[in-house]
């Protein structure tokens, strides 16, 4: 807020970013890479074994196509009948405080990449992944909120509201 103050009294440029309101219980945690814009901690809900993630990325202006991410979150979920899960997911676009918005909603078991590249391979039955793509003119930015069933759940009603928060100024 500061900087964007003295940029503005000696005339520069801000550039304009994503912003939003995260929910109070979400903690927020250390970004673990400069993609990564923010990252919150959704605590469990009763009976799961862990909590949820929310992460939101932005690469810069870059990061593939809306069709190109779907494609590849689809493959983070396998269906335990071997369906495909993009046949079995939710996606839909809307318009959010002027700004295009993909999202996905899909369910099954966790099997994305323990860390890009490598073959080792998450094993979680009982997922639940809520994606979206978030069109800008600096370039799009990507939100990924994955966890167990019951947790993502819990934790609905505050995604939506967190959606509804999305800006980009």
């Amino acid at each position: 807020m500061l900087l964007s103050l003295l940029l503005s009294l000696v005339g520069a440029v801000v550039p304009a970013r994503l912003t939003f309101t995260a929910p109070p219980a979400w903690a927020p945690r250390a970004v673990t890479s400069m993609m990564r814009v923010s990252e919150f901690v959704l605590p469990k809900a009763d009976g799961d074994l862990e909590d949820a993630s929310l992460v939101i990325y932005f690469f810069g202006g870059t990061g593939g196509t809306v069709q190109a991410n779907l494609d590849r979150w689809f493959g983070q979920i396998a269906q335990p009948d071997g369906r495909q899960t993009k046949n079995v997911a939710t996606a839909l676009s809307r318009l959010i405080n002027g700004l295009s918005v993909t999202l996905v909603d899909a369910r099954g078991t966790y099997v994305a990449e323990v860390t890009p590249g490598s073959p080792e391979r998450f094993n979680k039955p009982g997922y639940r992944m809520r994606a979206a793509v978030i069109q800008t003119t600096g370039g799009p930015y990507f939100i990924k909120l994955m966890g167990p069933l019951n947790t993502i759940a819990r934790w609905d009603k505050e995604y939506e509201v967190f959606l509804q928060t999305l800006n980009y100024k």
